[in-house]
């Protein structure tokens, strides 16, 4: 189950956190991975990781929030079966904290990235008869979080593009969906605890994790597998969905 032999993936963000699971994932049940990332040392480290697994790995390093460099890309790349877009940046701030500048960062990145990653795959996917998105969105997109303005605009935009791209397409028979992960713990966590909370860390990263009724943050891996299965044959009957998980964050919260 959930081979992806002969399958062709893209996955931006896929240098460090969720992006870096999905690809080492995707790679160990077969796939030929491309690794799209801004940051190439992170890149390659992922790449070679892959290789010496025995897995087919390549690297594309180039900012998502540049339609040419993206369109470039994907152009070298030829075909795509699956697009893992996984690429995106957070911040912290309430509607009149947050600044222009850094309004329109998160979006260059988080949402007009996530778009022109869309329109360079989908025509390669129509003329290969199909293929499958997953977008990432977030728990951010479905409830109110408490400074994070910015960041779920970009994710409820997310979303709402996730639903238009599964109607339109469905006679080009590509699915797409969407995931909201509740808090990850990826090396983010880390460094964001350590620069607003030093000495506190501990503290901290016990007080994120109880915000889910499970009692834990996410681990990369965990959301990968949820990735993985929405993106195999075995999920051909689902499109236009959003699955959140999220240690019951968005229904067992009172």
């Amino acid at each position: 189950m959930f081979n992806l032999q002969q399958k062709k993936a893209v996955i931006t963000g896929a240098g460090s956190g969720i992006g870096k699971s999905v690809a080492l994932l995707f790679a160990q049940q077969g796939a030929a991975v491309s690794l799209v990332d801004i940051n190439e040392q992170q890149a390659t480290a992922v790449a070679s990781e892959i290789k010496a697994a025995g897995g087919i790995a390549s690297t594309c390093i180039t900012d998502v929030s540049d339609q040419k460099k993206v369109m470039t890309v994907f152009e070298q790349l030829g075909t795509v079966d699956i697009l893992v877009n996984s690429a995106g940046i957070s911040h912290i701030g309430k509607a009149d904290t947050t600044t222009a500048e850094d309004f329109d960062r998160l979006f260059n990145v988080n949402v007009k990235g996530l778009y022109n990653c869309l329109y360079a795959a989908i025509p390669l996917m129509k003329k290969n008869k199909g293929g499958v998105i997953l977008n990432m969105s977030s728990v951010a997109a479905m409830v109110g979080i408490p400074d994070r303005f910015a960041y779920s605009m970009t994710k409820g935009a997310v979303s709402a593009m996730t639903l238009s791209v599964a109607k339109d397409y469905l006679a080009d028979n590509i699915r797409c969906n969407c995931i909201s992960p509740a808090r990850v713990h990826t090396a983010f966590v880390d460094g964001f605890l350590a620069k607003n909370y030093p000495g506190k860390e501990a503290e901290m990263f016990d007080k994120l994790s109880k915000t889910q009724p499970i009692g834990r943050m996410a681990k990369p891996d965990e959301i990968a597998h949820l990735i993985l299965y929405l993106c195999s044959d075995e999920a051909a009957f689902i499109t236009g969905c959003d699955y959140p998980i999220d240690g019951g964050f968005t229904k067992l919260n009172n």
